[in-house]
């Protein structure tokens, strides 16, 4: 494992009005970790996963990305969201635009890169997530499934050091899970530093190097998949494995 740390999560709490979401969470991830955040709906998963994009705004404690304590009001964001990737739930591509503009879009207009070059850049992506022929497609011909790798290439097209997913096959129908976990794996084993929300526990059990198990926005438990799966310490661990059937 490498010893660079990617993110460090410090004493991070969030509220929504009384509702405290995240309560003084504490988390290292390290460079080439694929760390799954696991635990009951309403959690706090997603929302720490906002907080490491800045799409929330934490109340107190800090974040750091690659060492750099990150302050919202002082740091470009952009360049900030240019690090750290995100592949959302629902898959958020331009409908009035072809699978490859909207792979080029961020690129072109944040990181200024000339057209040909992101068009060649955004085609060697589509072949990564097995969708070259898909590049002048509108993405209401794509299912479920392509939307999602083709917002997968979207995010990598401007080749963060992070990648962040929050639940990307839980808007999916069965079927059209498989070719979305497969692409991730595939990150995965080239190093890619991954932070993913999911339900899947079968995903996490083979490509997690940690399990993080969340449960009323807190860190209840962080461990190896093997040790998490087959010897859970804590009792809420151990109950919520119990209601989880093993997808």
């Amino acid at each position: 494992m490498s010893e660079r740390e990617m993110i460090r999560i410090e004493h991070l709490n969030k509220s929504f009005g009384d509702l405290h979401v995240l309560k003084d969470i504490n988390l290292s991830v390290h460079e080439s970790d694929v760390v799954c955040l696991v635990g009951a709906s309403g959690s706090g998963k997603s929302t720490l996963l906002r907080c490491l994009n800045f799409l929330e705004r934490k109340d107190n404690g800090n974040i750091f990305i690659q060492g750099e304590n990150i302050i919202p009001k002082t740091h470009d964001m952009n360049e900030v969201r240019q690090r750290v990737g995100m592949v959302f739930q629902h898959f958020n591509l331009f409908p009035h635009k072809t699978v490859i503009e909207n792979i080029i879009e961020a690129p072109t207009v944040v990181r200024k890169v000339s057209k040909d070059e992101a068009i060649a850049e955004a085609k060697e992506l589509l072949k990564k997530v097995g969708l070259e022929d898909k590049a002048d497609v509108y993405p209401s011909k794509l299912s479920g499934g392509q939307k999602q790798r083709v917002a997968i290439a979207r995010a990598l097209a401007m080749k963060p050091d992070i990648m962040l997913f929050d639940e990307p096959t839980s808007a999916l129908d069965p079927e059209l899970v498989g070719e979305v976990l497969a692409t991730m794996k595939e990150l995965a084993d080239e190093g890619m530093t991954m932070v993913v929300v999911t339900h899947e526990m079968g995903f996490a059990r083979e490509v997690a190097d940690w399990i993080v198990y969340m449960n009323e926005g807190q860190i209840i438990e962080l461990d190896r998949p093997e040790e998490f799966f087959e010897n859970p310490k804590e009792e809420r661990t151990k109950e919520f494995l119990k209601t989880t059937a093993l997808k």
